[in-house]
């Protein structure tokens, strides 16, 4: 009796094991990012702003660490609080989450710029961050007054 309740016990504590497989995007413990409505206002003096949203689909946290572009000397990563914006060492994006940067809050400064990027032209821009590869985004520049309609 002993020997059947021990072997009923591997059988069910193996099936939980099973159960707790399963294919990234269902229950996956990595992080899974993309990158959406990235747009970098025209800038009009030698520092630039940056806007993008980050989706994370995956079932881990991840975090922006670092960004580099041909155009700034420097790319820095900024939070706004209470209306006061200060340099931080990166933001978080939650599992099933995302990380929003947008006018009036969290941001990309570019800093030192090299040549002023035009409205109409792109500029390249690297993302890392924590655990997964990097992302080189396509920031398109809009006008100085641009603002999204969907309000991101």
């Amino acid at each position: 009796m002993r020997r059947r309740l021990s072997l009923a016990a591997v059988a069910v504590a193996g099936a939980l094991t099973l159960a707790g497989c399963g294919t990234p995007g269902s229950g996956s413990t990595t992080a899974e990012l993309s990158v959406d409505s990235a747009y970098m206002p025209q800038p009009v003096s030698d520092l630039a702003a940056g806007f993008l949203v980050i989706d994370n689909k995956g079932g881990a946290d991840d975090r922006l660490t670092s960004v580099s572009s041909d155009i700034a000397d420097r790319v820095t990563v900024h939070e706004t609080v209470d209306g006061s914006m200060r340099e931080v060492d990166g933001l978080d994006i939650p599992a099933h989450g995302r990380l929003v940067l947008e006018s009036g809050g969290n941001h990309l400064m570019f800093e030192q710029l090299k040549r002023k990027p035009e409205q109409g032209q792109q500029v390249s821009v690297e993302l890392r961050f924590a655990h997964s590869d990097p992302v080189t985004v396509e920031m398109p520049v809009k006008p100085a007054t641009y603002t999204p309609k969907h309000g991101h």
